[in-house]
């Protein structure tokens, strides 16, 4: 079970790593009126990636650590692109925490699954309307799109 929790939890903390490095970019396009909006979330994100930082070494593993840049699913010139960046980027997220609520028990479970609400309430936020089953249909579109050697945010 360790093992699971581990390798689940590594992968929420390159999620988190990627959705900052988003954000970052969601911040530097988004219109004035919805910056605390990003601000907020890319904070809630900073803290997620540090909080799994903790979590991965006290497991006795080594954190993952952020690549120096990742590749967006798609351009984002404008405000209007950056809103739909953060939205894809909290159903990125959403679907991370939801294999780490299946892997982790007892407490880490509820942290996985706090987690995964914050980031299916961001996604609605962002989209204006929300999935059925937060952290599902993400992973439907993940498995059909082609894989590429390129961490994306």
């Amino acid at each position: 079970m360790k093992d699971r929790e581990l390798t689940a939890l590594q992968t929420a903390l390159a999620a988190e790593h990627a959705a900052v490095y988003g954000y970052g970019v969601v911040g530097g396009r988004i219109r004035p009126d919805r910056r605390t909006e990003a601000k907020a979330a890319y904070d809630a994100h900073r803290a997620r990636r540090d909080a799994l930082v903790r979590e991965v070494r006290d497991l006795g593993g080594t954190p993952v650590a952020a690549a120096p840049a990742y590749a967006l699913p798609f351009p984002v010139p404008d405000s209007a692109a950056a809103v739909r960046l953060a939205a894809e980027l909290e159903d990125r997220v959403a679907g991370v925490y939801s294999d780490l609520v299946r892997s982790a028990e007892g407490e880490l479970r509820g942290t996985a699954t706090a987690a995964l609400r914050e980031a299916a309430v961001r996604a609605v936020r962002w989209r204006g309307e929300s999935v059925a089953f937060p952290g599902l249909a993400e992973r439907d579109r993940a498995a059909s799109a082609p894989a590429s050697g390129t961490p994306t945010a």
